[in-house]
């Protein structure tokens, strides 16, 4: 029986070498958030764990600063 083994994802960040992540930066911000505005977990999109989780903060800033949508309607 064979084993499909699938690829594992590279982090975004690390690939771009990416030192600290703008939350002023929307556009980028968006390419992890769903269109409900719901964070992508690290498996859909490969971010390492150092860089998902200043993703989340970067969104969670940016949502109060209302660069982001906390909710889409």
């Amino acid at each position: 029986m064979e084993t499909q083994q699938t690829e594992k994802k590279l982090c975004y960040f690390c690939q771009n070498k990416i030192e600290k992540i703008d939350f002023k930066d929307a556009y980028l911000l968006r390419r992890f958030m769903n269109s409900q505005g719901k964070i992508y977990p690290p498996k859909r999109h490969g971010t390492c764990t150092h860089h998902q989780r200043t993703l989340a903060n970067a969104i969670k800033k940016a949502r109060t600063m209302a660069l982001v949508p906390f909710v889409a309607r």
